[in-house]
């Protein structure tokens, strides 16, 4: 094992080198290489063999997290409707949490009734001034008929106003991951600091799929009738015969044609977000394409058995010089069929780690690329306890930490 360091705010963030072989897709090197913890790392080359038309696309493994194609996916761009997926996450998690009842009834105001309902000539379920409408209702107005109104009275339910709302889901957005996304308002309506990413869309139609099953079936919902007016739903996915079934579609003049995709075949799930697309026909072509491309070309392989050691990171003041690594159940990466790309992984964490550790314990993440593709980036955690060393262990390794200090600097001078 060799492992390659630089400071960072007293600590060194430490890449572990480390050649792995003997698994199903055939070995895998964690190569060493300085990559600051936190500094965000992407890629925009595309696949050997296939591109998409629109500004910018994210291909996505439900089950594994890996990236089957990304183009320009950390571009901030505006979502327009693909914006009401994180108002439906947040409605979702106060229904999981308890907060709301789905029998909860939510006034339609006369502000929500003007900027989003029928006056407005926007995307509405057409519900009538000063109504109650159960939040039951409400979330297939906004999943099928993508309803302005629908949206604006969750807002002013749950936080009095727009604005107030949008900064409630971008904290929540953070707080499920999504580190660069912003939202000012609960539609989707076109605001200079409301910007989201492809690739955020996809984690967070993921984070959606998968803690909340009960409410994803929405989404495949085909048509909704309000104040007796019928309407059907806008993901043309739906109906191409490819086990699509959701999630959410937008669009204004200053976002294009916006789409994010889910779709499953034979227990494989992808999820696909297209963005500023020139017509809805190109958005509805280019997610088709990218579906079938995924579907037909890749495959699972198992690149770490659950439980398996990933690698280790060094300790300090321990018991132990280094504490093992594991990742959360079995790691897969999808990997395309009938070619050699290389798989190259990197451990990085922010080391040494002070003891004591705990099972368990949150230490760094392992970043895997396929060819030039950043393709699964996932937590990993101690396997084991490490308690605190004796006093000469501790004397040891600071003696240790201080002479590699020393040998970096005078390095950086030369």
């Amino acid at each position: 094992m060799a492992e390659n360091s630089h400071k960072t705010n007293g600590a060194r963030t430490r890449t572990v080198v480390r050649a792995l072989t003997g698994f199903a897709c055939g070995a895998v090197l964690l190569a060493a290489l300085p990559v600051a913890e936190g500094a965000p790392v992407s890629s925009n080359k595309k696949e050997d063999g296939f591109q998409s038309n629109v500004p910018a696309a994210v291909l996505l493994d439900a089950d594994s997290d890996s990236i089957l194609y990304e183009k320009n996916g950390d571009q901030l761009v505006a979502p327009a409707s693909l914006a009401k997926l994180m108002t439906l996450e947040f409605l979702f998690n106060e229904i999981k949490q308890g907060r709301v009842k789905p029998d909860d009834e939510y006034i339609i105001s006369e502000n929500a009734w003007r900027k989003g309902g029928a006056p407005s000539h926007g995307s509405t379920m057409f519900a009538a001034i000063h109504s109650r409408v159960k939040v039951s209702d409400l979330l297939q107005g906004i999943v099928v008929d993508s309803a302005n109104d629908a949206c604006i009275a969750v807002a002013e339910a749950l936080a009095g106003n727009e604005a107030s709302f949008g900064r409630m889901l971008t904290q929540r957005a953070r707080e499920i991951g999504l580190e660069h996304s912003t939202f000012t308002n609960s539609t989707g309506y076109s605001d200079p600091d409301l910007r989201v990413t492809a690739r955020e869309m996809a984690e967070l139609a993921r984070h959606i799929i998968h803690t909340y099953p009960d409410f994803y079936p929405f989404f495949s919902q085909r048509d909704f009738t309000w104040n007796n007016i019928h309407q059907t739903n806008r993901n043309p996915l739906l109906g191409m015969g490819i086990g699509a079934d959701g999630l959410k579609t937008g669009e204004t003049s200053e976002a294009g044609f916006n789409l994010v995709g889910s779709a499953i075949q034979d227990n494989f799930r992808l999820i696909v977000v297209v963005t500023g697309a020139r017509s809805d026909k190109e958005r509805a072509d280019e997610a088709k394409k990218l579906l079938e491309f995924g579907f037909h070309d890749f495959q699972a392989r198992v690149l770490f058995a659950e439980g398996q050691t990933v690698g280790d990171a060094k300790v300090f003041g321990g018991d132990r010089s280094y504490v093992p690594l594991v990742a959360t159940g079995t790691v897969r990466l999808m990997v395309p069929r009938n070619n050699s790309q290389r798989l190259l992984a990197r451990i990085v964490y922010t080391g040494p780690v002070p003891a004591p550790i705990t099972k368990g314990h949150a230490i760094g993440k392992l970043r895997v690329w396929r060819g030039e593709n950043l393709a699964l980036e996932l937590a990993l955690q101690a396997a084991d306890d490490v308690g605190r060393g004796s006093m000469s262990q501790r004397a040891m390794d600071g003696a240790t930490e201080f002479m590699i200090g020393v040998l970096r600097a005078g390095v950086s001078k030369l």
